[in-house]
């Protein structure tokens, strides 16, 4: 009998141990001034006691005095506890564990591409896809590369919103509170002249790319007054310059030509096959994605 308690004993021991040394592996979050955090020391039931962190981040404890806890872990704060017990010669070897009952509220700023930026009062951690749903949801104008700024250290956290839900759900980042979220600009192709739809055409795909055929597809087809043999494909230098190179568009289509793969602000131009050409010089074509309706696909 005696044995079997002492196995217990030693489970919950090294179960404590364990999961200090993992929780000090993962956790990112600190504990800071207003949070209302559980405090439990393994040996006496007694001392356990939910408290709220001081504004000058520190917790009285019913043994030990005051501590300071805010800037910590909740695993680095458990052994501030451990040692205010040692120290008063309260316990011998103390196990204490802290968690975080509810964070302080505080304010997620959500900034760039979304509908409504700003910031957003928020008391406990919640996931990417709520707090951009706090915003209004991204624009049409959204890249899926989402910045997190944690607000202790400014570590800043990727994450990735794909295009197809489960993913986007499986790989859920968290944002804390006092937290910045960051949608910037994609990048738009466009696809000006004699097609259906000209305009600007968000790299919105899943690994962020596009290819001169997938662009002209989503313009659609050139009009059969189109001079699909005539086409440019019109590209940014690093000076700010542009040039212009030909492209055999029926020749690509049909597979005689290699697809190429496109740059932010690349423009492909579909000349007209009549006297519709006013401002279809080089400048006048860059100057038209200026007013250029971007789709989204």
């Amino acid at each position: 009998m005696r044995m079997t308690k002492l196995c217990m004993i030693l489970g919950l021991l090294l179960g404590v141990s364990q999961c200090g040394v993992a929780q000090e592996k993962t956790e990112s979050l600190l504990i800071g001034p207003g949070d209302l955090i559980s405090i439990q020391v393994l040996e006496s039931s007694d001392l356990t006691q939910h408290v709220r962190v001081t504004d000058q981040g520190k917790v009285t404890l019913i043994l030990g005095g005051e501590v300071k806890v805010a800037g910590l872990t909740p695993s680095q704060a458990a052994g501030v506890v451990e040692n205010a017990l040692k120290a008063g010669n309260f316990l011998l070897t103390p196990h204490a564990s802290i968690t975080v009952d509810q964070y302080a509220t505080q304010n997620v700023t959500v900034l760039g591409q979304v509908n409504h930026p700003g910031a957003f009062p928020t008391g406990t951690p919640r996931s990417v896809i709520d707090v951009l749903a706090l915003a209004g949801g991204t624009t049409d104008l959204a890249d899926r590369h989402v910045t997190i700024e944690r607000h202790n250290g400014g570590e800043r956290v990727q994450y990735f919103l794909s295009n197809q839900s489960k993913t986007a759900l499986d790989s859920n980042a968290q944002v804390y509170p006092g937290d910045i979220v960051l949608v910037p600009k994609i990048d738009v192709v466009y696809v000006m002249g004699d097609v259906p739809r000209p305009g600007g055409y968000p790299m919105a795909t899943n690994n962020g790319t596009l290819s001169l055929l997938q662009a002209v597809s989503l313009a659609g087809s050139p009009e059969p007054s189109a001079k699909a043999n005539k086409t440019r494909l019109i590209r940014k230098q690093e000076g700010g310059s542009w040039v212009e190179m030909p492209i055999s568009l029926e020749k690509m289509q049909k597979g005689e030509r290699a697809d190429i793969a496109l740059r932010a602000d690349d423009i492909i131009y579909v000349p007209f096959s009549y006297l519709k050409n006013i401002g279809s010089n080089l400048g006048g074509i860059v100057s038209a994605t200026g007013s250029a309706a971007i789709y989204r696909f």
